[in-house]
């Protein structure tokens, strides 16, 4: 049995952090909603409550009965869970005079307790929030603290029950990792046995208790998420998988001849299907990018469905759905970031029940299980592509003209990355195609064409990303390419916003 950790998520940004932070320690664990503890879960061997976006005084604020985790389990409280384990026990919990945001410096430290084991004073950890503890109930004794923030981490006497105010999860707190695995390590007692080939194990064993002699379809999207479901689920199930990939006509240029060659090498059972003519006329005038995902969502619905009723006895549909998806489709708060083609919704139109082998694993950790699976790396350092594909990559109207103009000036930026040795260093990249014309000069005439914007950013998982800094000579040479080869474009341009503010995509 894996052990794990619970993380109840309070709706903080950061509850991911904990979770890659875990799982970098080789630690497995679950982020569920602070109201969805698994009690009859005997695989639990600790709880870490997440930060979160209200104060705990807040008539909206998320709330939940400890009493049966508490006594049971270990626990951490990180942020909001540490000043909810405090209030909710008969402590103080007040609007800071001023905002305590960024990096602070821990000048006083228990060492002798077992969670700062190994902590030095002075060590830097980062801050975010508006409230802090002013008293804590008189079995909570601090043992860190700031210059500015008395209650910097506690621990409930006679307890296994600690809380923190600051984001160990963070990267900006240098001892955040060491916390961490002080907790699940020497408090909670954990092996650390998680790992891409544990992973694997335990995944296809529970596939074939979950699907047993059933048949399985799945979508393919040439990218890494489907990729490594595809031959995971094939490992498992074998011939009861059918694999249908869809060319909805927005793909790169030659992706959809060269994506079913790798399928082939792979021993994939793949039906490869040109729909491009049916997206076209649906997204004709659509301007939306809400819009756009939907009615390329729904294409894919129909069109698997009408494929998978060409096979037999069909009961599944698989798909590569991961943690970044799930996470940008509902934030547990309600507020939807943006619609994901693979999330939600098609098990129930296609009458078929939905089976997501990697939806607890971050991008890094399915190019883990790719590699241990003996993937191809080509196929499995393939940067992230959008479902929707370049439709969501043409700012406005969709039309067969405006994606031959992107798939040129992309694949033009693709083949340079790799040209250049830029490729592996960049998380995601491609071009966009931009809703202006502006004037320009080719030969002795003037034009009035189109521009692109090239997009280019680093990143570990997806949450956040900064622009690439590519060098000048690299971009000046992708720059005169595009305008020299690419009918139609006549400027270039280069995107240096991160995430957040910005999104990777630009709709």
């Amino acid at each position: 049995m894996q052990e794990k950790i619970i993380i109840l998520d309070f709706g903080s940004q950061t509850t991911q952090l904990i979770g890659r932070r875990l799982r970098e320690l080789n630690m497995y664990c679950e982020i569920v909603p602070y109201n969805k503890f698994p009690h009859d879960d005997p695989s639990v061997i600790g709880v870490i409550l997440s930060g979160s976006p209200f104060s705990v005084y807040d008539e909206k604020a998320f709330k939940t009965d400890l009493t049966e985790i508490r006594g049971k389990y270990p626990i951490l409280g990180i942020c909001y869970g540490a000043q909810f384990l405090a209030y909710t026990n008969g402590g103080t919990v007040e609007s800071a005079d001023s905002r305590e945001y960024g990096r602070a410096r821990l000048e006083y430290i228990n060492s002798s307790d077992p969670l700062l084991s190994g902590i030095e004073q002075g060590a830097q950890v980062w801050m975010s929030h508006g409230d802090t503890i002013t008293s804590l109930p008189e079995n909570f004794k601090i043992i860190a603290s700031t210059d500015h923030v008395p209650v910097a981490a506690y621990r409930v006497e006679n307890e296994k029950v600690w809380g923190v105010q600051f984001h160990p999860e963070v990267y900006h707190s240098e001892c955040g990792t060491r916390i961490l695995e002080n907790f699940i390590k020497d408090i909670c007692g954990a092996k650390q046995d998680w790992s891409a080939a544990s992973f694997i194990e335990s995944t296809v064993r529970e596939l074939k208790e979950q699907l047993g002699d059933d048949k399985v379809v799945l979508g393919l999207s040439g990218g890494v998420d489907s990729s490594v479901a595809a031959v995971l689920l094939n490992k498992a199930i074998g011939k009861n998988l059918t694999c249908i990939f869809v060319d909805h006509g927005m793909l790169r240029k030659n992706e959809f001849t060269n994506v079913l060659k790798d399928y082939e090498c792979l021993g994939l059972n793949v039906i490869g299907v040109d729909a491009s003519a049916e997206f076209f006329k649906e997204l004709e005038g659509v301007t939306d990018p809400e819009k756009k995902r939907k009615i390329i969502g729904k294409g894919f619905i129909d069109v698997f469905d009408r494929e998978a009723h060409k096979l037999k006895d069909v009961k599944w549909l698989g798909q590569g759905t991961i943690y970044p998806d799930c996470i940008e489709s509902l934030s547990i708060t309600g507020t939807t970031i943006k619609s994901h083609h693979n999330v939600g919704g098609l098990p129930e139109k296609m009458n078929l029940k939905l089976c997501e082998p990697l939806r607890l694993l971050f991008k890094d950790e399915v190019r883990a299980v790719g590699r241990e699976l003996g993937m191809p790396e080509h196929l499995i350092t393939r940067h992230p592509f959008p479902g929707p594909g370049l439709a969501v990559r043409i700012l406005g109207d969709i039309t067969p003209e405006k994606v031959s103009i992107l798939q040129n000036a992309d694949d033009i930026f693709i083949q340079g990355l790799r040209d250049w040795g830029l490729y592996d260093k960049v998380w995601q990249a491609g071009v966009i195609l931009l809703p202006v014309q502006s004037v320009g000069v080719m030969g002795d005439e003037r034009t009035y064409e189109r521009a692109v914007a090239l997009r280019a950013v680093t990143s570990t998982d997806a949450m956040t990303a900064d622009w690439a800094h590519l060098p000048y000579e690299f971009l000046a040479e992708v720059s005169n390419k595009i305008i020299n080869k690419v009918r139609g474009v006549n400027r270039v341009t280069y995107d240096i916003s991160s995430k957040p503010p910005a999104t990777i995509e630009w709709e």
